[in-house]
């Protein structure tokens, strides 16, 4: 089969052809169909993620696909059926065999495109409003980074959750997706973003994908006991957080990284994939995919998220 795979520590990932594995006990087989491309992934090439596989290992973390195969302790799912895999590693190919229990049956309605980007951004996104940050009703979320690949998750779900969303993005034209996504305010780049969040009442919620001076802004226009994400840093920079400052206003930074919850609660990554593929039944959300390519142009895939020319999702078509 074809996978797209680093093969030595520091090496440049590339289409190599490997043979097909066979599923262990607790593990199944996917025909794989779609992977979504995050961040992440970029880390991951750096060398700098702060969760890389062994090599050698095939890239890709969050696959859609059908079953062909399944262990003998596997119980919960049969050849024939339509999952998504939140996989870690493994995606980027066009077969793969994983743990049963990082696997969600998809409803039939649902394409595998939409599948494959549904998972790390938007569990990510949920996750960390619901079971982190507790966002309430009638809160002011303020995301930065609103047009990214989690940033727009976190704007739909904080619209859904009840939240008055702020978007800050780069130009015109990401901004006006993120208003497409359910976003109540709009703020550019190129504005004085503690000034304007500030004009509109403060932040109770900060989900922060940028990092750098944007984290700093943000930080500075919460209102008390107001919730801070570091969810990432596209900007290159990771913030330092003054704890003297925390004081003042009695605010709580929260960590958090989707990928522990996989190794010590993955009850609760199925628990919120579970409710956002319910609410995608019921069409009160639909992933923004703005680029599918074909597996043999990961490559310029992943260049459209370095040069962060790409809006919400980038999938890889790894199969007909």
């Amino acid at each position: 089969m074809l996978a797209y795979r680093i093969t030595t520590e520091g090496a440049a990932p590339h289409l190599c052809r490997i043979d097909i594995s066979e599923p262990g006990p607790t593990q199944i087989g996917v025909e794989i169909k779609a992977c979504g491309l995050n961040f992440a992934d970029l880390l991951t090439q750096k060398g700098t993620y702060q969760d890389i596989p062994q090599t050698p290992f095939t890239m890709g973390m969050e696959l859609s696909g059908i079953v062909t195969t399944t262990g003998d302790s596997v119980n919960n799912l049969k050849p024939g059926d339509r999952v998504a895999v939140f996989s870690g590693q493994g995606g980027l190919a066009e077969f793969g065999v994983f743990e049963a229990d990082r696997a969600i049956r998809i409803p039939d309605a649902m394409s595998f495109e939409d599948a494959a980007a549904l998972q790390i951004a938007y569990v990510t996104s949920h996750m960390a409003l619901d079971y982190r940050a507790r966002m309430q009703p009638g809160e002011t979320l303020l995301v930065t980074g609103a047009a990214g690949g989690v940033g727009l998750t976190a704007v739909e779900i904080g619209k859904l959750m009840g939240a008055t969303v702020i978007a800050h993005a780069r130009g015109r034209d990401k901004l006006e997706v993120a208003r497409a996504a359910g976003a109540d305010h709009l703020i550019d780049d190129s504005e004085d973003l503690r000034t304007r969040v500030k004009e509109l009442g403060g932040a109770d919620v900060v989900y922060d994908a940028v990092g750098g001076p944007a984290f700093k802004a943000a930080f500075r226009a919460c209102n008390p006991e107001a919730r801070l994400l570091p969810i990432g840093f596209a900007s290159g920079e990771v913030p330092q957080i003054p704890a003297n400052h925390l004081l003042v206003k009695n605010l709580t930074v929260i960590g958090y990284y989707i990928g522990g919850y996989m190794k010590f609660r993955p009850d609760l990554v199925r628990r919120s994939l579970a409710q956002l593929i319910d609410w995608y039944s019921n069409g009160l959300l639909s992933p923004h995919v703005s680029h599918i390519l074909p597996l043999t142009d990961v490559a310029e895939g992943m260049e459209l998220l370095r040069s962060r020319k790409s809006t919400g999702k980038v999938v890889i078509r790894t199969g007909d």
